[in-house]
């Protein structure tokens, strides 16, 4: 087991060793590697990152198919962003509508986030077990009729309900979406993948908002946004049905099939979660602390323009997207970044600039000023954002990198449901003066702050967690398929070997 690297002391052991460790690394260029042989042989080593290759070159890797498995991804994650913001933007004129406050109407927001984890849990298994197409095209159609349910929904109770049932088939979406767009991408490629991929959710809100900007001032215009959100996700399910599955997982369950045993599949659910619940744990918590950042940063600025600024409709729609722009663009470039200066690093950076960002986000008066501000405090908000995918995708367990990404994205998303509830009700209990002497609600303030805050606890958090970049899982089985024969798939593999007699779980993620 020779290696011209340079050796490295072994990966600690235990939360509090762990965590040191990981946050010392960040001051080495190097990354710390345990790189495992056919013969379950292991060793510690640091490994030079690969350098930064030029994003066109890139791009060309990708094959015809490569590039539609991405695209049909993005494209589902987009449709399903836009779902969500097709709310999130509209809470003036349905709380018009329904005769409601703006508070109880993000209700209806805090309930689609409860629900997503259960749908993340549910399709992504289904996506685990049974390949990405056909749960991906179920989830896209349910939440295409859920959208036009929610369009007939004449009362405030049967709009809950329905917004409670989309949240369990939205959060399926992501998942699913993300294995399948990032397998089947070149490995060097995928951090540059990653930040245009996380971007769809920040297209999604463009979309949205751009909608929202057309629809004209009736009372029921809200409606025509809900219109087109139903389109989208139907559109996305009717192409989905005409493509194949992943080429990887197709050919990693052939590889496996004949070794598998009834009930394998859960079997190994549960080996893993026994397993790695430490890390399920550290994952849930970092999407925790980034699902309060985006909604925190974003689900009530249009409304802060609106009565904090007092813009007009077409203003405030005209700077949200420019602001979201701002976020596609810095996803891209950050996550692309990553692939050479690190995961975590390029979080780290990219949250503290965000965190100085806020006085230079939330005082500016006027449509220009406010855009300006916005478009840079979200290239920095949803450029640390752009590493999610990859950074997810790699410390998963190879074999449940549909559900793993999924439910803990989703658990975040759980968790920080009350976000938008929280600001618009302390904000609406809470008011400021503005320079023309109007006393107007202080969404400013509470904003700045609490983002303020949650950009810190990314930063500690994701200083003292791991970091597996470069990690090749492409060619991982699926969750209950064993290979016949043991083969070294993976030279340089990034995951610890933990050797038990739980053989099946361990001969998949040793070699991955």
């Amino acid at each position: 087991m020779q290696s011209s690297n340079e050796p490295a002391e072994p990966i600690a052991k235990g939360i509090l060793p762990t965590a040191k460790q990981s946050f010392l690394d960040l001051f080495k260029w190097k990354q710390r590697v345990e790189v495992t042989n056919a013969y379950g042989e292991t060793r510690t080593e640091w490994q030079s990152p690969d350098p930064l290759v030029n994003p066109i070159s890139l791009f060309a890797q990708l094959s015809l198919k490569d590039w539609v498995f991405f695209l049909v991804g993005f494209c589902a994650w987009t449709a399903d962003a836009f779902d969500f913001h097709a709310l999130s933007i509209q809470t003036v004129p349905l709380a018009k509508y329904y005769g409601e406050s703006k508070t109880n109407i993000s209700t209806a927001i805090t309930l689609t986030l409860l629900l997503r984890s259960v749908g993340a849990a549910f399709f992504g298994l289904a996506g685990d077990k049974f390949g990405r197409k056909w749960p991906m095209v179920i989830n896209m159609f349910v939440l295409g009729l859920l959208q036009i349910a929610t369009i007939y929904s004449k009362t405030f109770q049967q709009f809950l309900a329905v917004r409670s049932l989309f949240g369990l088939f939205m959060g399926g979406v992501y998942g699913n979406a993300i294995a399948m767009a990032l397998e089947n991408c070149p490995p060097n490629a995928r951090g540059l993948m990653s930040g245009i991929l996380q971007q769809g959710y920040s297209l999604g809100y463009v979309l949205a908002a751009c909608a929202f900007l057309g629809v004209g001032e009736a009372e029921d215009s809200w409606k025509r946004v809900f219109w087109i959100a139903a389109g989208l996700s139907l559109g996305v399910g009717v192409i989905r049905c005409f493509f194949p599955e992943s080429r990887q997982f197709i050919e990693a369950k052939k590889s496996g099939k004949k070794a598998q045993t009834p009930g394998a599949f859960w079997n190994e659910t549960k080996l893993m979660l026994a397993k790695e619940w430490k890390l399920c744990v550290y994952c849930i918590i970092l999407m925790t602390w980034f699902n309060y950042y985006s909604h925190t940063s974003q689900d009530s600025y249009t409304t802060f323009m609106l009565t904090g600024k007092e813009l007009d409709k077409d203003a405030a729609s005209r700077a949200s997207i420019l602001m979201k722009t701002g976020a596609c663009v810095g996803g891209t470039i950050i996550g692309y970044l990553s692939q050479f200066f690190g995961r975590r690093r390029a979080i780290i950076v990219a949250a503290l600039i965000s965190a100085v960002l806020i006085p230079a986000w939330i005082l500016p008066e006027g449509e220009r000023n406010l855009s300006a501000s916005g478009f840079f405090m979200q290239f920095f908000v949803q450029g640390a954002w752009g590493v999610i995918p990859i950074h997810l995708n790699e410390l998963s367990p190879p074999a449940f990198r549909s559900s793993f990404p999924g439910i803990t994205y989703q658990l975040g998303n759980m968790i920080s449901s009350p976000s938008a509830q929280i600001v618009n009700a302390i904000s609406e209990h809470t008011f400021i003066t503005r320079p023309n002497g109007d006393k107007v609600p202080a969404y400013g303030p509470v904003m700045g702050i609490a983002t303020a805050i949650i950009a810190l606890g990314i930063a500690v958090t994701t200083a003292l967690g791991p970091e597996k970049r470069g990690r090749k899982f492409e060619e991982a089985l699926p969750a209950g398929a064993v290979e016949e024969r043991p083969k070294d798939i993976e030279e340089g593999s990034r995951d610890s070997v933990d050797k038990s007699d739980e053989k099946r779980y361990e001969e998949t993620t040793q070699k991955h």
